[in-house]
């Protein structure tokens, strides 16, 4: 095209558009790949939000980018670009507006020369099955013939934010826009759900209420996102109004999260300032939350201030914990400073505030994976210190239950275990027996080795007791060089065969003790069976020392049996 030519069609435009007098820029199709994803564009505000084409090619447009947010006070805007075509053939093109699936309605009239040449509308409510819509996305084809130019007017009626895309692309290059993206929102929605999974899992081990807050969390944090995002759009070819309800998770996301702080720090117990504070952000939560279920469009409205003095307050609290010591609110500090700082950034973005951007678009699932994360930190990490609190509860109490030197139970445990094992055996009609066993001669051990030695002889003692007694049996250290076993399920036959084995690896077994001297001990036994019907187990044992003794006076090294109750 000659100088003179461009200049003609120049002129020729802005004599035959009305609105020309008011572009800002015209964008060159290059005869190469076409794929242009930033540019500029203008952008009219209809206040009317009925204003028609012919009326609004004849307003003032403002200057912005093929990327815009114009907050909340946008809810009718008409988005204008020009482009010219200075090859000698004629280009088709394609019209993407990836942010089509969030929007009420959206129409695209196209212009040339002056004239409307075509038009198409979509309204959200009634686009499953539209020609122009893939996956959320509005993809809308024209022509630009050979040294001309094409106005496209694109009319977005929102539903609360104004947010706005706008790409063109060859037929190639809109192949493959369809058919690439959302594998960054499917991963963010992925991650949230094994969370999700893992917490479940956690839940039904420890009936945590916390553990239900955080999942609900999690739940309505990845409906949000993947909502936003375009993800159910794509997946489900759902839009309009009964999918915009689920907003309202984004006002749910809130709630669980304050109700999480509430129940994973007590604050009702431990932080009533706090706790008050966060009652008081609660209640204003919910009262949004409810009303959002008559009118979601006007709730969301002051979502973003809601969102920011929400951030301001769990902040707040939790830097007061910190300062007051409580263990855990450092790393939800952690976790909660990449949520606002992220939020902060979409909260701009939605408001208008900053440049579009990555980052920016998405802060709010960004900041949701990542506190997301240390909340799952949080709970995993509470669970190992109260497995801590436990695991020294019960070695406390083991301590408590056994003797310090063997290792056994002591007479205080076997008693109260042995009545409870006695219960059973009586319930269930199934025999029960008790040996009391006495080391021979401990006190000459004592007085010719040391106490040294003997101790290394109660210890090893225990060991054969252990090593020869069965699992369910109960063996417990009386006092001195006395011991006593409770067998469940053995009768007499089957207790005596047991302390037979035990007498006789007693004998046999060899201590080496100072100087290399040999010591062999002995033990002494006596025998009983639990009379099933009324019989104590403090009698009951009693009769197995009467039998003990009687294997003391006869010589020692053998087992005694005592009859029924009173034999």
């Amino acid at each position: 095209m000659t100088a003179w030519g461009t200049f003609f069609c120049f002129l020729l435009l802005w004599v035959g558009s009305p609105s020309a007098h008011a572009l800002q820029a015209v964008v060159d199709v290059k005869p190469q790949i076409v794929e242009l994803t930033d540019f500029p564009i203008e952008y009219f505000i209809d206040p009317s939000q009925s204003l028609d084409y012919e009326a609004v090619r004849r307003q003032s447009f403002e200057t912005t980018t093929s990327t815009t947010s114009l907050g909340t006070q946008a809810p009718v805007t008409w988005y204008r670009v020009a482009l010219h075509n200075p090859g000698t053939a004629v280009r088709r093109l394609f019209l993407h507006l990836p942010k089509a699936y969030h929007v009420r309605s959206v129409s695209v009239f196209e212009e040339r020369n002056g004239k409307l040449i075509d038009q198409a509308s979509v309204n959200l409510d009634e686009a499953s099955d539209h020609p122009l819509i893939y996956q959320g996305k509005v993809v809308y084809p024209f022509t630009i013939p050979a040294e001309e130019t094409t106005f496209l007017y694109v009319r977005s009626n929102a539903y609360t934010h104004q947010w706005f895309s706008l790409k063109i692309y060859g037929d190639e290059q809109s192949r493959r826009a369809l058919a690439g993206g959302q594998l960054d929102i499917a991963l963010l929605v992925g991650m949230m759900l094994a969370l999700v999974f893992y917490n479940g899992l956690l839940y039904f081990a420890t009936s945590k209420k916390e553990n239900i807050f955080y999942s609900l969390y999690l739940i309505s944090g990845l409906v949000w996102i993947a909502l936003s995002y375009g993800l159910i759009a794509s997946a489900f070819n759902a839009y309009g109004d009964a999918v915009f309800v689920l907003n309202l998770s984004l006002i749910a996301m809130p709630i669980f999260l304050t109700l999480f702080m509430m129940a994973i720090f007590e604050t009702r117990k431990f932080y009533r300032t706090e706790h008050r504070v966060l009652q008081g952000m609660l209640a204003l939560l919910v009262a949004t939350f409810l009303y959002g279920l008559f009118d979601i469009a006007a709730a969301l409205k002051p979502a973003s201030s809601l969102a920011a003095l929400m951030m301001v307050v769990t902040l707040s609290v939790s830097i007061s914990l910190f300062r007051k010591g409580n263990p855990l609110v450092k790393f939800f500090l952690v976790g909660h400073t990449f949520f606002v700082i992220f939020n902060g950034l979409a909260v701009a973005y939605y408001k208008g505030l900053v440049e579009p951007s990555y980052i920016n678009s998405h802060g709010v699932g960004i900041g949701i994976v990542l506190e997301a994360l240390t909340l799952a930190f949080i709970i995993s990490y509470r669970i190992k210190v109260l497995e801590d609190i436990r695991s020294r509860q019960g070695e406390l109490k083991r301590q408590a239950a056994t003797d310090p030197l063997t290792r056994l139970y002591n007479r205080r445990h076997f008693m109260v275990e042995g009545e409870y094992m006695v219960e059973q055996a009586r319930a269930a009609g199934r025999p029960l027996s008790v040996i009391a066993v006495d080391i021979d001669h401990f006190k000459a051990v004592n007085d010719t080795h040391g106490h040294g030695v003997g101790d290394r002889v109660l210890t090893n003692v225990a060991d054969i007791f252990r090593q020869f007694s069965r699992d369910q049996d109960l063996v417990a250290r009386f006092g001195g060089e006395e011991f006593v076993v409770l067998l469940p399920g053995a009768d007499h036959a089957e207790a005596y065969g047991c302390a037979e084995r035990i007498r006789k690896a007693v004998e046999a077994h060899t201590l080496e003790g100072d100087g290399g001297v040999p010591i062999r001990v002995t033990v002494s036994l006596g025998l009983t069976e639990v009379n099933g019907v009324a019989e104590s187990l403090e009698n009951a044992v009693h009769r197995a020392d009467k039998a003990l003794y009687e294997a003391k006076t006869s010589g020692r090294n053998r087992v005694c049996f005592s009859g029924g109750a009173g034999g």
